[in-house]
């Protein structure tokens, strides 16, 4: 992998390089959502994340600029601000804020119905066609949503089922990014134009942070080494890596073995949540998030009809993305999802 991340010709694949690339959307976005709760432990979270997305956009930003990506312009710079703050700020801080509350695993499930998502908002625009498998894929998974959100479904934390409704608003957040990122007036450089939204989104976070009472809470002598080390490794390997990993496949592969992604992370998430961090998720949970993953799958694997539109430009290195995935993540082939 030889040529730039930013040149339209395709690098020639390597398979070991593919395989690495492949585990790193799967393993290290799947990982990102059990980072951010490690690193909440003792960052206040929104601050937390901001710092994470500033830190890694500025060295989007940076890299992209220094293998010669054009500066953005004012129409540009306000289209990153509009995104930044729908994904990064307003999606994936979701994500953080309701860690506190929810399981790691149970919010990667739920993030995962952006596709969902997605597919309603095109189907009322006009700009997909529906079918029977569609249809019953999104009201499964809106249903399988429902059932989580009911009282006492997720646990006794009186705060949880506010956090399953901050969830869901930062989904649907997330997801009209993805459907506003179409039309955008974006930077020629795709690293750039992540970068200036990460930054953006960052800024934004911090600010809410402050303006919600976290800045007290910012004293470097409590921060665990835990919570640091989770820290460094969502802006290194779950901002960084992950996403040049993920621009890189959607060059030397097919897209819709890329979108893969979205249905495995959730999985990772919850087998990482269970193994390393005890989370528990009752019977009736397990059920209601197979069946969202169930939905999200029969969604992306049925074939779109819909009219050619722009590609949406991915921010979820959580998730990135996710996203992870984002942190909330991207979610399916031209479009952006959550990323962690």
């Amino acid at each position: 992998m030889t040529r730039s991340l930013d040149n339209n010709t395709a690098p020639t694949p390597t398979p070991w390089l593919v395989v690495a690339a492949f585990a790193a959307i799967y393993l290290v976005w799947g990982s990102t959502y059990l980072a951010i709760r490690v690193a909440i432990e003792t960052m206040p979270p929104l601050i937390m994340l901001g710092a994470r997305f500033g830190v890694a956009g500025l060295l989007m930003v940076l890299w992209a600029r220094g293998r010669g990506a054009a500066p953005a312009t004012p129409r540009q710079w306000g289209w990153a601000a509009l995104l930044g703050l729908l994904m990064p700020a307003w999606g994936t801080g979701s994500v953080a804020w309701a860690e506190q509350y929810v399981a790691s695993g149970l919010t990667a499930v739920l993030v995962a119905t952006v596709p969902l998502v997605i597919v309603a908002i095109d189907a009322m625009q006009g700009r997909r066609g529906l079918n029977v498998r569609v249809v019953f894929g999104v009201l499964a998974g809106f249903g399988g949503v429902a059932f989580l959100m009911r009282p006492g479904a997720v646990g006794g934390d009186p705060s949880a089922p506010v956090a399953i409704w901050v969830l869901v608003l930062g989904t649907l957040a997330w997801s009209a990014g993805a459907v506003v990122s179409r039309s955008a007036d974006h930077p020629g450089s795709q690293i750039l134009a992540t970068g200036l939204q990460m930054a953006i989104g960052g800024v934004v976070l911090v600010v809410a942070g402050l303006a919600l009472g976290e800045g007290p809470r910012v004293e470097l002598a409590s921060f665990s080494m835990r919570s640091f080390v989770a820290f460094v490794y969502l802006i290194v390997f779950g901002s960084f890596i992950a996403f040049s990993a993920y621009t890189w496949l959607l060059r030397v592969t097919e897209p819709a073995k890329v979108a893969t992604y979205a249905y495995v992370n959730p999985v990772i998430a919850l087998f990482l949540g269970w193994s390393l961090a005890g989370e528990t998720l009752d019977p009736q949970v397990l059920a209601a998030a197979a069946v969202i993953l169930a939905s999200v799958v029969l969604i992306l694997k049925t074939p779109q009809r819909r009219r050619p539109a722009p590609e949406a430009v991915d921010t979820r290195p959580a998730a990135a993305a996710a996203v992870l995935g984002a942190t909330i993540t991207p979610c399916s082939s031209g479009s952006a999802s959550t990323a962690s």
